[in-house]
């Protein structure tokens, strides 16, 4: 939803063209989070040897609507036609940058960011998320004389900032600091947001702050020992100890780790501030998501750093196309890493067993739970669905389904007996953290299951699971659907790991599961396959995918994909529901995928499959090997073998089909498969 990114250097000699190389770099590896516009904000030339901000001049802001390349081809070119010179040389500065996913105000350079507080840009500001009391801010703004050029909820924030100076330097015999303006700024906000602040009259500084939002900082100090590990103990980093260093704030660790390793993720109610070299952080104390915090209330906090365990060959797209089909073909590898550790199985008389680390405190009071309620959005409620079957057969305990934001549209009763499981690829989607609160505060047990270490859930449930699927860049989540469903399989096998009567049912699953990236590889084959049909479907408007039991979650995740990238209306449909309604679309041209493999719905599905022909339905069939004959009705029935697994896995193989569908759809119709229209990746507003 929106990236934003910024490039301080201290003590480092930089040509004005590395620094704009830096920030374009940072906004090309946040572009999935936001691509309908993006823009920068950097010094003039003299900015860089003068620090009195009366003689400074106002910062450069460039902003364009489009992707990352339309800004950088807007910037070079009104470079060239004016008289800034690229080869300037600053031994200190700060830029910030963002690319945009627009909420307020459709996409043009004045709803751009860096926001401004006016001609002068004397106060810069990037945001991620969405500021919710902003028309009460901007009509006592209005009333004080000042005008706005955006639409955005944005705006308010720089204006409100330059207000505060102003005021505060009316009233004070001394200049306010850069943090007691930001401080106070943030009292007055509402919503969930990150921020980066830039001021005319505080050069060479930037400060983050975020409530809601994912924000981390990097830190490259130049001179250090590249393979210590123990640098920055006793958080030295954060002293202004002169030595020259690179510091990098980021919505997301893709655009800092081919820089650095060294983060720190910022936690809600922070306000970090780079100055002179050093780092310094204030909090509000006993901050809970309440918007009108004292300025009494700011303590200063120290915080170590952590190492990213990434590498940045996860992040290029290798000898791939795309990023959606690199992700798709890593599932194999994306599993593994998944499952490693975590599954045992010491020899074949020995009995088998699952150890999930970060649940094993909390496994008996899941087990004693009333009921289990998965809550999701999108994808990650669709695995969750795919999982509920064998949680509930294994634990015994009812499990229930919720979307999250209608949880809270509801205000569905959730209870202390509850235990509430919060699952997100990114653990910053803005309802699932809403949900989250909604569960703490009524007393549940709360589980999160993420991608993201340090993320917002992974910090705030009481317990959790990483599913380590590695980054994923495409917007349509692949390897990370595929993996939440193995993480909340290995789940239902630890919390029913006391049920002697499941016994062999347990190592049977625990067997498919070491074998599972295996048949992922051997499904991944049907890449050609998938695209030859995709060809014959490339015209169509409409495109029906028929499951039940465990595949009505692929059903449901089927149609997503195709809808998300290629652009054409898909439905997944439950096929028990067919002819409650959907049987009337039926004729010879609606393309229908049924979802048939060998399962207890087997021949349920066989029934429905006779039933759309009887009505001259145009079928696509996926089945286990060895069924063709079985499933196909007549010679013009498409029909897809898939590997056969255990029931409760079979979601995992039968979804990569349907996403290599998805994918050559997509390419074959011309359309932008990683950056699919108005979607972004990262879902940090309601």
């Amino acid at each position: 939803m929106c990236g934003i990114f910024a490039y301080l250097n201290y003590n480092v000699d930089r040509e004005r063209r590395y620094i704009l190389q830096v920030l374009f770099n940072g906004l090309r590896r946040l572009e999935y989070r936001g691509y309908d516009s993006a823009g920068i904000a950097i010094d003039d030339s003299s900015a860089k040897c003068n620090s009195n901000s009366n003689s400074t001049p106002p910062p450069l802001v460039f902003r364009q609507e489009g992707n990352i390349e339309s800004l950088v081809k807007s910037v070079y070119k009104e470079v060239e036609e004016t008289e800034v010179n690229l080869e300037d040389r600053f031994g200190t500065h700060a830029g910030i940058a963002h690319t945009r996913w627009a909420t307020h105000g459709e996409p043009a350079p004045r709803n751009s960011h860096p926001q401004t507080s006016g001609p002068g840009n004397e106060f810069l500001v990037v945001h991620n998320g969405v500021i919710t009391n902003y028309e009460v801010l901007k009509e006592t703004l209005l009333r004080h004389g000042y005008t706005f050029e955006s639409e955005t909820d944005t705006e308010v924030i720089p204006k409100l900032a330059k207000f505060v100076y102003d005021k505060a330097n009316e009233a004070a015999g001394e200049v306010v600091t850069f943090s007691q303006v930001v401080l106070e700024v943030m009292r007055h906000l509402e919503g969930a947001y990150a921020l980066i602040f830039k001021s005319l009259h505080y050069p060479n500084e930037l400060i983050a702050c975020k409530r809601g939002s994912p924000l981390l900082l990097g830190v490259k100090e130049l001179t250090e020992n590249k393979d210590s590990s123990s640098a920055f103990e006793d958080n030295k980093f954060l002293s202004k100890d002169g030595k020259p260093k690179e510091l990098f704030l980021s919505s997301d660790a893709n655009a800092v780790v081919e820089h650095t390793k060294k983060v720190l993720v910022i936690e809600d109610g922070e306000v970090v501030h780079l100055k002179d070299g050093g780092v310094s952080i204030l909090k509000f104390e006993n901050d809970k998501g309440e918007h009108r915090a004292s300025l009494s209330r700011a303590f200063s906090v120290r915080r170590a750093l952590s190492v990213l365990e990434m590498e940045v060959e996860q992040i290029n797209k290798g000898h791939y196309e795309h990023y959606m089909q690199k992700e798709i073909h890593e599932q194999p590898e994306s599993l593994t890493t998944t499952m490693r550790g975590r599954l045992i199985r010491r020899g074949s008389n020995i009995s088998k067993s699952v150890l999930l680390g970060g649940l094993k405190d909390h496994l008996k009071t899941i087990r004693r739970s009333r009921r289990i309620v998965f809550i999701g959005c999108g994808t990650s409620y669709n695995a969750a669905l795919a999982a509920r079957p064998i949680l509930e057969e294994l634990s015994g305990v009812p499990v229930t389904m919720e979307i999250a934001s209608d949880l809270l549209d509801r205000e569905g009763p959730i209870y202390r007996e509850d235990t509430a499981i919060f699952v997100s690829q990114s653990g910053e989607t803005a309802d699932t953290l809403l949900a989250l609160q909604y569960a703490l505060d009524n007393g549940a047990l709360c589980v999160g299951i993420t991608n993201t270490v340090g993320s917002a859930i992974a910090r705030n449930t009481h317990c959790g699971v990483h599913i380590n699927a590695g980054a994923e860049i495409g917007v349509a989540s692949t390897k990370a659907y595929t993996s939440q469903i193995v993480v909340m399989v290995m789940l239902a096998l630890a919390i029913g790991g006391d049920t002697i009567s499941y016994q062999a049912r347990r190592e049977a699953i625990i067997d498919g599961l070491f074998d599972l990236p295996n048949k992922v590889r051997e499904v991944l084959k049907l890449d050609q396959e998938m695209k030859d049909l995709a060809k014959q479907l490339i015209a169509e408007q409409s495109l029906l995918v028929f499951g039940r039991g465990y595949n009505y979650a692929t059903a449901l995740e089927g149609a997503l994909k195709v809808k998300e990238v290629a652009l054409m209306h898909s439905e997944g449909i439950l096929a028990g529901e067919m002819k409650h309604g959907p049987l009337a679309l039926v004729d010879e041209n609606l393309p229908i995928v049924v979802v048939a493999t060998r399962d207890a719905c087997f021949s349920k599905q066989q029934s429905v499959i006779q039933q759309l022909h009887a009505r001259k339905g145009r079928l696509i069939v996926m089945c286990s090997k060895g069924d063709a004959s079985s499933v196909r009705p007549n010679e013009n029935c498409r029909v897809i073998e898939v590997p056969q697994v255990e029931d409760c896995l079979q979601p995992v193989i039968n979804v990569v089909p349907l996403q290599l569908l998805a994918y050559h759809l997509t390419v074959l119709r011309g359309y932008n498969v990683d950056q699919p229209r108005n979607l972004a990746k990262s879902v940090t507003t309601q």
